[in-house]
């Protein structure tokens, strides 16, 4: 079947608006970011570092590898082993590193929103210190963790991002109590360096905090 030429295109024709809801780019591009997580555990605040780096298609999926650990122990009630002291503190330390996929749902050039989940194993162990300072450790074990959450960033400059976000941490395969002591609401923030166009703006020698491209009138649709 021949196809749809200029000349055969109907005249009464009506044109499909432009699809704003989602950032589209024709190239990949390397994102890196500064994710820093947050859970209220046990009533306290836990803080959880972590790195990123993705590859990004067409504005709309990245997928990419993460690296996290604790900025501090854990306080947790599951139960003590025989050879601690029961009066002894029980907390847990863990590290892993995850696999994420990210599907921007909604955005324009200068922010977006999306929906990243990612899957995490690593390793965690307990740390047990009892009143007289004495401190035990127990052998170190697998954890697995998986994380649902929404998020979003905008565009400080072209090359440059800070964002938000929240969701589930769920642990998965450790012993029941310490299942339920850490698994909860995780909310985070974010600084994203978007390097493929922080090389560009280098090699084409552009102002490096230029707000070139993040205009509405750069990328808003034509009337």
């Amino acid at each position: 079947m021949a196809g749809l030429t200029a000349a055969s295109w109907p005249a009464n024709a009506i044109p499909a608006p432009p699809d704003s809801s989602r950032v589209r780019q024709a190239h990949r591009r390397v994102v890196f970011q500064f994710d820093q997580r947050y859970s209220l555990l046990q009533n306290q605040l836990v803080g959880i570092n972590g790195v990123k780096l993705a590859v990004e298609w067409r504005g709309r999926v990245r997928t990419g590898l993460g690296l996290y650990f604790l900025g501090s122990a854990v306080p947790v009630n599951a139960p003590l082993p025989p050879t601690v002291p029961a009066e002894a503190l029980n907390r847990v330390r863990f590290r892993y590193a995850a696999l994420y996929g990210e599907y921007v749902f909604l955005g324009t050039p200068r922010w977006e929103l999306s929906t990243p989940v990612q899957v995490g194993f690593g390793r965690y162990y307990h740390r047990y210190e009892s009143p007289d300072g004495s401190v035990y450790r127990s052998p170190k074990r697998n954890i697995w963790l998986i994380e649902p959450t929404v998020g979003g960033h905008m565009r400080v400059f072209r090359w440059l991002g800070v964002g938000a976000g929240g969701g589930y941490r769920q642990a998965l395969l450790v012993e029941d109590k310490l299942e339920d002591d850490i698994s909860g609401v995780v909310f985070y923030g974010r600084v994203k360096l978007f390097l493929g166009d922080l090389y560009k703006v280098v090699r084409g020698h552009e102002r490096l905090f230029s707000q070139k491209g993040l205009r509405r009138a750069d990328f808003a649709p034509k009337q």
